[in-house]
């Protein structure tokens, strides 16, 4: 069929522009070379050959101040998925405006609350690409273990907010001897809000006076209890604490993850992504932990949507799933009737108080504390201020993986070991481009060259469009954040 083409196209016009005589000659030689009725050749030779139809480029409709503030919503969300970033922009932009934190021009914030979640996932490609990520083993008397009635994944059945699947995560490191500090994770099937709090020791007292802490600051009363086989958990200790206070006590099957999955997704979505695998051990480590806990049971509660199945069915060997629209667990326990009005009140009064920039800062801050401490004791760092944080947020997705506790320091790059050589024309470049902002690289050094003959060659017009690139970063931030300080752009300035 190739060669066909191309002998279409080689003896086609000759075919077109020719006598009736040389059409006829033209003709008995292009059927008998290619065996194709003689009808059909000549619709074949008569026709002209279209060109093939080149995609229209899309305009941009998103500029740059709109992906830098993206970023810093994104970055401010823990780096969430587009899907459920999506529902969570207006609560963050909302919130991050009323702290101080944003003063977006009016074009960028709709625009931004415009985005689909396609669109977000698009735009935050580039910023996505420099940021990668990685993935964790119980016997109580036959006697109580019948006393504790087994519950499956399958026999919840749409419960009120109260009923909990609880866990442990032990941060043993590679070596799972000696003690070591565990965190106690629980997770509520209806909303899914979730605690967690460092156990010293593993041992069930100190399990059931953290429990007390916890039932204590939780915004509904703790209905149920629901365990693995863990003989944390399987004890007398346990059990007569449960009864005394009211509490269902259920456990899941022998070597059944599945029924306890709400708490499991959890376990790695929030304690082993905030923590990450270092083993950690003392009444030091553990006070960090908690401080670390503090501030991330509000933002996750709080600021992270999730997902939340809605239903599933399975046709052949393929399974169809249906979700719920993300939400955060705070907005799932206010949508739910059966959550007390007092309850409610609390949370809408909390949520108007929390500020997400100070809450992340606080989670980094721990984990740098973490991360010091599991690996170089003796290292102290000093917290960045709040501002000097936000400004990070902006150009954090460059050095890839940002959680302390998921990488090793790295080596800062070195700066500039050249002269700079437009350093005597700096001012100059940058009045052009204040009162002309759309000139390109190219233009601008065209006016210098002009301007100063012999001093400046073509092959300084990469060095051009990078100072440029840097000035129009400026001028989106300020769309951005107005007047909000930025010394990080201060010191590429001067680089």
């Amino acid at each position: 069929m190739d060669t066909r083409g191309e002998l279409v196209a080689a003896i086609g016009s000759r075919y077109r522009a020719g006598t009736r005589t040389e059409k006829a000659r033209i003709l008995d030689e292009f059927v008998a070379v290619t065996g194709l009725h003689r009808k059909h050749a000549m619709r074949l030779l008569r026709s002209r050959a279209v060109e093939p139809r080149r995609r229209a480029e899309r305009q941009r409709q998103y500029g740059d101040a709109v992906r830098n503030a993206l970023v810093v919503i994104w970055e401010a969300s823990d780096r969430i998925c587009g899907k459920r970033l999506r529902p969570l922009v207006p609560v963050l932009v909302e919130s991050m405006e009323r702290h101080g934190h944003l003063a977006l021009d009016p074009v960028v914030r709709q625009q931004l609350l415009s985005m689909s979640a396609a669109t977000i996932d698009r735009a935050l490609r580039d910023a996505k690409a420099g940021a990668r990520q990685n993935r964790r083993r119980a016997g109580a008397s036959t006697a109580l273990k019948r006393s504790v009635p087994i519950r499956t994944f399958t026999d919840w059945d749409d419960p009120p907010p109260g009923y909990f699947e609880a866990d442990l995560v032990a941060h043993s490191g590679p070596v799972t001897r000696g003690s070591f500090i565990q965190t106690l994770v629980l997770t509520d099937i209806a909303t899914g809000w979730t605690e967690c709090a460092p156990l010293l020791v593993r041992e069930q007292t100190v399990l059931t006076a953290v429990l007390d802490e916890m039932r204590a600051q939780m915004p509904v009363a703790v209905r149920g209890f629901d365990t693995d086989n863990d003989t944390v958990f399987l004890n007398e200790t346990v059990l007569a604490y449960c009864q005394g206070a009211g509490i269902e006590f259920t456990r899941c099957r022998p070597y059944r993850k599945n029924d306890q999955a709400w708490v499991e997704q959890k376990n790695g979505a929030i304690v082993r992504r905030m923590v990450g695998y270092d083993r950690l051990e003392g009444l030091h480590a553990a006070t960090i932990l908690a401080e670390l806990y503090a501030a991330a049971r509000l933002f996750v509660n709080f600021f992270q949507p999730s997902f939340k199945l809605a239903e599933k069915h399975r046709d052949g060997a393929r399974v169809h799933k249906r979700y719920h629209p993300p939400a955060t667990p705070c907005q799932r326990m206010l949508a739910d009737a059966r959550t007390p009005q007092e309850t409610r009140a609390r949370l809408q009064a909390l949520c108007a108080t929390l500020d997400p920039i100070r809450l992340l800062r606080d989670i980094r801050e721990a984990q740098e504390r973490l991360v010091a401490l599991a690996h170089a004791p003796q290292v102290d760092t000093e917290p960045d201020s709040l501002e000097a944080f936000l400004s990070s947020l902006k150009t954090a997705w460059r050095s890839g993986e940002v959680r302390p506790t998921a990488k090793r320091p790295v080596v800062p790059k070195r700066g500039r070991r050249r002269p700079d050589p437009l350093v005597t024309v700096t001012d100059r470049l940058k009045e052009w481009f204040d009162a002309e902002p759309w000139r390109t690289g190219r233009e601008l050094l065209d006016k210098l060259q002009v301007e100063y003959p012999g001093r400046f060659p073509d092959s300084l017009l990469r060095t051009v469009q990078r100072r440029l690139k840097i000035w129009r970063a400026e001028h989106a931030h300020r769309m951005v954040f107005g007047a909000i300080p930025t010394p990080e752009l201060d010191s590429l300035n001067t680089a």
